[in-house]
């Protein structure tokens, strides 16, 4: 199936409120300390992130850090729009405003469900060199339905697809500050990611922050979703929902990427969405550590400039978002 056509597409931009990396610092290392025991919020230079432990496909985070949603749960629930097929590589050259930048793409979304004849989870992590060179880190995690096991493959350089829905964060990867965020021993009932997100609504209110990068589950396990095939029954509540979604408590080392959002920006947004991979087999849907009395999380993430909103559903509904 060909993706639509990203031309054709509505595409919505919104500038986002972008505090300096040091005042972000002094919210968050104030702000985790009510849900975690060890907190250590640094502004650094950005380690070489296509190393181990973390994998990536570009060195770095920082060049027109731009937060970019796509589609969203409406194209998925209750019924699937099979028609929602996008290129990650010209949507993030139009949200850039230029098809002659390298950049990476990092984050979460549905995954090219074509490539393997099945609806799956997509870790996306990719890098593009103009004219035409795609380096493609990305994996998907795709749901037996016999067993009802999960199968991780990586996603080839020939296949830049997304479908559905997703939220990506689009840089020109270079190297540079970043935020650090390290904390050990979850205390709190909220994950890494939320923890974060509500630290800055809490201090910056309607001035909407983003952020996007890369975290490391470090020690202890992840509650992790993979989709099942998709539903040929329509899928209404949340316990339906549950039921054809697929939990696993999944070991450390996990490597998230995915973006995070502070308020909607009247844009229909989805406030943080996390997808991780490994070295180890093991991929999904990032919900929440399981074993928080030894959790250790490191984090390296930048502030985006703007957030685009990639074709928006029309009729919404705040069902599937966590």
């Amino acid at each position: 199936m060909a993706s639509l056509d990203t031309q054709s597409l509505l595409f919505e931009e919104k500038p986002l409120h972008t505090p300096s990396l040091a005042e972000i610092r002094d919210v968050l290392a104030l702000g985790l300390k009510s849900s975690f025991t060890t907190v250590n919020v640094e502004v650094v230079a950005c380690p070489d992130l296509t190393k181990a432990p973390f994998h990536l496909a570009g060195q770095g985070l920082n060049g027109s850090p731009t937060l970019v949603e796509i589609g969203g749960p409406p194209y998925l629930l209750p019924t699937v729009d099979r028609t929602k097929l996008y290129d990650l590589v010209s949507i993030s050259q139009r949200a850039l405003h230029d098809a002659n930048k390298e950049f990476i793409a990092i984050g979460a979304g549905a995954g090219p469900f074509p490539l393997v004849d099945s609806n799956c989870e997509g870790m996306y992590n990719l890098r593009y060199t103009p004219p035409g060179t795609v380096v493609s880190e990305s994996y998907l995690a795709v749901i037996s339905p016999s067993d009802r096991k999960v199968s991780v493959r990586k996603i080839p350089n020939t296949e830049t697809r997304c479908a559905l829905l997703a939220n990506i964060l689009v840089a020109e990867g270079k190297p540079g500050q970043v935020l650090k965020v390290s904390c050990k021993r979850r205390t709190g009932k909220k994950d890494f990611i939320a923890s974060i997100r509500t630290c800055l609504e809490g201090h910056y209110g309607e001035r909407a922050v983003g952020l996007g990068g890369v975290f490391l589950l470090q020690t202890g396990k992840a509650k992790q979703h993979v989709m099942s095939p998709f539903s040929e029954t329509p899928l209404n509540t949340e316990e339906e929902l549950n039921e054809w979604l697929n939990f696993f408590d999944m070991p450390a080392p996990l490597i998230n990427v995915g973006t995070l959002v502070t308020t909607e920006c009247d844009l229909d947004l989805r406030l943080q969405h996390f997808h991780s991979f490994s070295t180890h087999g093991h991929a999904g849907h990032y919900h929440i550590d399981t074993t928080p009395d030894i959790v250790e999380y490191e984090g390296y993430f930048t502030v985006g400039e703007r957030i685009v909103r990639v074709d928006k559903p029309v009729n919404t509904h705040k069902f599937g978002r966590d």
